[in-house]
């Protein structure tokens, strides 16, 4: 729910979340229609079947208990390097790194003097491991430390040097904080008008049905020919809705 969504709504969600569905058990049975309806409006609503997909695989694989080894972790569907390292350091408690972009600012100063964090690279790893204490504890502790660190201190735009533990050490404030040189992530285009937002709107409107919806109503949710067309394909492709006959449903 994390990725790519404000931790102040996710807050909220997730505890609605596992009032319904308080393990992996229960998420495996629950109808898809009534799993995308939960997930609601907190963005790229394909994770919600992922994480459902997810749950069938440890219900299926380990008999409902999530596993504990980042192996195990990685083969589910879904579960990219750092979502398993972080169910192994913040719920088990293991020494592992896991490195987020904050983490990553963090590095790239405090280690190599640059303004910011370029391209992603397997080093990352290597680094975060290498700051780890050997107790499994304290390395969990710093794991979260400094993705805090580098949330709510060492941020990308306005970093608080004074109030950083880590200032006496860092490399980059040595050097005169220079400005970051190498390449930055794209903007993300426009979503007022984008296909993303018609995605949006007609997926609010099966959300919100208790019934099919004829797709020639779908003129009155988003107005524009080719847009609203490619937006109901798109939506079918990414097992989001389900199209019979004339009418457009979510998945059961």
């Amino acid at each position: 729910m994390l990725q790519q969504t404000q931790a102040s709504r996710v807050a909220i969600e997730i505890d609605l979340w596992l009032e319904r569905w308080p393990g992996p058990r229960e998420l495996a049975d629950a109808p898809t229609h009534e799993v995308l309806r939960q997930w609601g409006t907190l963005g790229y609503p394909r994770r919600a079947l992922r994480l459902q997909d997810t749950a069938v695989a440890i219900v299926e694989r380990h008999g409902g208990i999530v596993p504990r080894d980042v192996r195990e972790l990685l083969a589910l569907p879904g579960i990219g390097d750092y979502t398993a390292r972080a169910v192994a350091v913040f719920h088990f408690g293991d020494r592992h790194p896991v490195v987020d972009t904050n983490v990553r600012r963090v590095i790239a100063r405090a280690l190599h003097g640059q303004g910011d964090a370029g391209p992603a690279a397997k080093r990352d790893l290597a680094e975060v491991e290498s700051l780890l204490p050997e107790q499994r504890e304290d390395a969990a502790l710093v794991s979260i430390a400094l993705m805090e660190l580098g949330a709510l201190v060492c941020t990308a735009r306005a970093p608080k040097c004074d109030e950083c533990p880590l200032k006496a050490q860092c490399a980059w404030v040595a050097a005169g904080k220079p400005a970051f040189l190498g390449k930055r992530a794209p903007k993300q285009a426009r979503f007022e008008g984008s296909d993303r937002q018609a995605r949006g709107r007609i997926l609010r409107a099966l959300r919100e049905s208790d019934m099919p919806i004829p797709v020639t109503d779908f003129v009155l949710v988003w107005p524009e020919d080719a847009q609203r067309k490619r937006a109901i394909e798109s939506l079918k492709q990414d097992g989001l809705a389900v199209q019979e006959d004339d009418e457009l449903r979510l998945p059961y």
